[in-house]
């Protein structure tokens, strides 16, 4: 190693301790007292680490030896001085005596390891010390539903996903168990942050934020909400109906990032489409927005939405994903591009979500990029005008009228550009 890399890697071992000790600092500035572990301890802590892996470089397996014994020394040291801190203060908590470890640790990782690993981690594990009032809050308000449903989350993907073959099976009818699984899991994992978002923005923050933050879980339990709202608070009609608009904007928003995970090619080819039809029904909801001059009255009816990542609902819809993957390679043989478009218009009744997986992983392969994303139009085009009768069905002509009027304007503006607008 030449000076200039021993020099490098010593940089970001104080770095590493400088920006631990920072947070370490700010958590104890209104103490007058000095802490066990502060600015300067950490920042030391971070050099002597990287000195003791500079040690171990040069001296063999007797170095590796000598760096655990200087970490352990390290160790009871910090932890004795951390038990005369806490003895004096009454106080518990192990974690000034972790964090002046984790900056020993990565100084000595930065000289012995990768140095830009060791900053990133280091820089994971400020922010996490940093979080603390936030992640104590978040916990506070955690269900035990949401609990579970980030247990089954992390199960899925890191404990069967990793088992299933990434193949085609052909007892499965040709189905690759992993990229269902793996398509099902992140369609998931979305909408359980959408739900996550709207628990944080609260109904309190008004129908048309709820009903932004609420189209990354369904827009059709959005649009069944509001339009009830509507019904039942006529006062409330003009902002329920763009909350519910709102909601498409974000499911179209959603089509579009999903598609660009697996197919760039195709999400480029339907952008303009998405972006159009997205641009209509956004200034339907402003104008309704516009119309709602003050608010007589709070509203009253709340936006419940169940939690997607329910185990259930998982496997429903991995079912659903299998579904429509052997239907649709079954259009393609047998009725060929028109079977598709029949597909997609059925499956575009209840839900987008697995034809448009289905579409990205064949389009450029075994469909054309051109044919996969009038499929998914379709669905797209279908889904918005059930979301138009749902709303009409539940809240009445209020709400129906301009949900399905916004609805066949986006779908006209999105189908021009998507004929006129060339394919890549």
């Amino acid at each position: 190693m030449d000076t200039f890399e021993l020099f490098q890697r010593f940089s970001v071992a104080l770095a590493i301790g400088l920006l631990i000790g920072v947070e370490r600092g700010w958590q104890e500035r209104e103490d007058v007292h000095d802490a066990a572990a502060g600015l300067r301890t950490h920042a030391l802590a971070g050099m002597l680490g990287a000195t003791w892996g500079a040690i171990a470089l040069d001296t063999g397996p007797s170095g590796a030896i000598a760096l655990g014994l200087a970490f352990a020394a390290f160790a009871s040291i910090v932890a004795f001085y951390r038990y005369r801190e806490i003895a004096q203060e009454g106080s518990y908590g192990s974690t000034t005596v972790l964090a002046a470890l984790i900056a020993f640790a990565l100084g000595a990782y930065a000289m012995v390891g990768d140095f830009q690993i060791a900053a990133a981690v280091g820089i994971a594990a400020t922010a996490l010390l940093a979080l603390k009032r936030a992640l104590h809050d978040w916990l506070r308000r955690l269900t035990w539903i949401e609990l579970r449903s980030g247990i089954v989350l992390l199960a899925m993907t890191f404990i069967l996903l990793p088992v299933l073959p990434n193949r085609r099976v052909e007892q499965l009818l040709g189905l690759n168990p992993y990229e269902i699984w793996l398509m099902t899991i992140m369609i998931a994992a979305i909408s359980f942050a959408g739900y996550i978002a709207v628990r944080i923005v609260g109904h309190e923050r008004g129908l048309l934020i709820t009903g932004i933050a609420g189209g990354l879980v369904s827009s059709t339990a959005v649009t069944v909400t509001l339009a009830r709202i509507a019904h039942d608070q006529p006062t409330q009609m003009n902002i329920a109906t763009a909350g519910a608009l709102a909601a498409g904007t974000t499911m179209l928003a959603r089509v579009a990032a999903v598609i660009g995970v697996f197919n760039i090619k195709l999400m480029l080819a339907l952008l303009p489409a998405l972006i159009a039809a997205a641009a209509v029904i956004a200034i339907g909801a402003y104008v309704l927005v516009k119309r709602q001059h003050q608010k007589t009255e709070k509203p009253s009816g709340a936006l419940q939405l169940t939690n997607p990542f329910e185990l259930a609902t998982v496997l429903k819809f991995g079912a659903l994903l299998a579904v429509i993957m052997i239907l649709a390679d079954y259009a393609k043989t047998t009725a060929g591009t028109s079977g598709l478009f029949g597909l997609a218009a059925i499956s575009g009744i209840g839900d987008v979500d697995a034809i448009t997986l289905t579409m990205s992983l064949q389009a450029g392969a075994e469909v054309a990029i051109a044919v996969a994303a009038q499929v998914i139009a379709i669905a797209v085009a279908v889904n918005t005008l059930s979301k138009a009768v749902i709303a009409w069905l539940a809240g009445g002509r209020g709400i129906g009228l301009p949900t399905t009027v916004v609805a066949m304007l986006a779908i006209a503006a999105g189908a021009a550009a998507l004929f006129l607008v060339p394919m890549g």
